[in-house]
């Protein structure tokens, strides 16, 4: 049963899920090769470009987890863009140059520099947190459909999510992909941009808005000390400057040049974006406190629920495309970029180095489902949309950022200290994470003594993964052989 006055939402929506299929049935009879389905033949313009990097970044964690974060800490979520600037103005500087390479993965970068042992763990680290990213996207979705259709079972919702953006993402790969997500990104500025200001009127201006927050919320600073707001930032800046999402779009480009001027436009497009996303679930917090609209069930839930409580029906309705819109384009992202690291890292490596184009194209689509559905039990597994988004970026931010950004910029990094980075950086994550957790913390002796101080810091594992992740790296190659000068020159 639809919900009372969401008739319009689900027809905007149907319509626009439609269409989206359309494209990418039409874009499918073009895929004749694995350059057709990971990188749209090498073929895209400045323009899509950009329009597909800024979907790609702008994802549920921004819509759902930093409104979220927003909800419970006011002013302070304007500081949440800071790292994905940061991360974006180090790529302008290496689009041209990743371009360049003429690959197809970040595991490509890592092979050529380091050997391939740290390809293997290279995508391994990949899946292990693409998989946890794709599947938080799917609870996202089905957080969507809750509201539209209040009576579905969660767990058929976030199926029916699964189910359309595997299929979806099957279809087309990167050409679907990278085409939609212009759609998509115009959807998302156009539907954010129409509700703000009547938000901001209903809200009673900004200095109301902010005024009728709790005092703490109305500081920038309000809910931080600096090791929280380091791991708040930093999972986010070190996933962006190893994101093998901006690095298969960087080698999809007509050029280097098209690779670098997308990198500049991204920049402001994304801060634009994430401040509208934050702004519109600041003035949300405030109509929360001046009781002119209910809580929503969930903080982060808190930009669907204007789209029902506190837009005209229409403009609301493009406000629920424009959620759906910005989880499919993330979706589907991180979806197709385990799948082509399988594909070209596992199968055409090591399994048939030999396959026919069409085999290969077959073999993608084959993944592309397996890593889908894997990812949909992952998605019956936990709850948090935020906490799941930073674990997520800290695993493969702290694994992978650091050596990669070595193969670019330290000519003395080597195989047997990208290996043990990569296993140091992964390893301390996960370990910190068992760590500082609730099981550990209520036990006795030292061990819970530690895990209830490390708690008690707002430490995140970002930070002890990433020190010890670069620390290994640098002390390792330091103390063995160093690397074959070929492989110092290879990007």
């Amino acid at each position: 049963m639809i919900a009372e006055g969401a008739t319009l939402h689900v027809i905007f929506l149907v319509t626009y899920l439609l269409a989206l299929i359309g494209v990418g049935a039409i874009k499918a009879r073009k895929i004749s090769s694995q350059a057709d389905f990971s990188l749209a033949g090498r073929s895209l313009s400045t323009f899509v470009l950009v329009g597909t990097l800024v979907a790609t970044w702008i994802g549920t964690g921004s819509i759902f987890g930093n409104a979220e974060k927003t909800m419970r800490v006011g002013m302070g979520g304007f500081l949440l863009p800071v790292s994905g600037g940061l991360g974006i103005i180090a790529l302008y500087f290496l689009a041209a140059r990743i371009r360049r390479f003429e690959q197809f993965t970040i595991q490509d970068i890592l092979e050529a520099r380091f050997g391939v042992f740290a390809r293997i763990l290279g995508t391994i680290t990949l899946l292990l947190a693409y998989v946890i990213i794709v599947s938080y996207q799917y609870r996202a979705g089905s957080t969507v459909l809750a509201y539209l259709v209040p009576e579905l079972d969660p767990k058929l919702a976030v199926i029916g999510v699964a189910g359309f953006v595997i299929v979806y993402t099957a279809l087309a790969g990167m050409f679907s992909v990278a085409y939609t997500d212009v759609a998509n990104g115009i959807l998302m500025t156009i539907g954010v941009a129409v509700a703000l200001p009547i938000l901001w009127s209903q809200a009673g201006g900004f200095d109301q808005a902010v005024s009728s927050l709790q005092p703490a919320n109305r500081e920038f600073f309000g809910h931080y000390n600096a090791a929280h707001l380091i791991s708040v930032l930093l999972p986010s800046f070190l996933l962006l400057m190893g994101d093998a999402n901006m690095y298969q779009r960087f080698f999809s480009a007509k050029s280097p040049q098209d690779a670098r001027r997308s990198a500049g436009w991204l920049l402001s497009g994304v801060f634009v974006l994430e401040c509208a996303i934050i702004l519109t679930a600041l003035l949300g917090a405030a109509l929360v406190a001046q009781g002119k609209i209910p809580a929503p069930a969930q903080d982060g839930h808190i930009i669907i629920h204007l789209a029902f409580e506190a837009l005209p029906t229409f403009l609301g309705a493009m406000l629920v495309a424009t959620v759906v819109a910005i989880v499919v384009s993330t979706a589907d992202s991180y979806l197709l970029s385990p799948a082509t690291s399988l594909v070209r890292d596992v199968y055409q490596r090591f399994l048939r180095p030999d396959a026919s184009d069409a085999s290969v194209v077959l073999a993608g689509r084959g993944i592309v489902v397996l890593l889908g559905l894997l990812a949909l039990w992952l998605a019956f597994q936990s709850d948090g949309f935020f906490d799941i988004a930073l674990f997520a970026y800290t695993i493969y931010g702290a694994g992978i950022t650091p050596v990669l950004l070595a193969a670019f910029f330290w000519k003395r990094a080597n195989l047997p200290g990208a290996v043990s980075s990569i296993l140091a950086g992964v390893g301390s994550a996960i370990g910190w994470k068992v760590l500082t957790s609730e099981a550990i913390r209520g036990g006795e002796g030292s061990l819970a003594e530690l895990g209830a101080w490390a708690a008690g810091q707002n430490v995140d594992a970002v930070i002890p993964a990433s020190i010890v992740s670069v620390v290994v790296l640098v002390t390792v190659s330091l103390l063995t052989a160093p690397p074959d000068p070929s492989r110092a020159a290879a990007i």
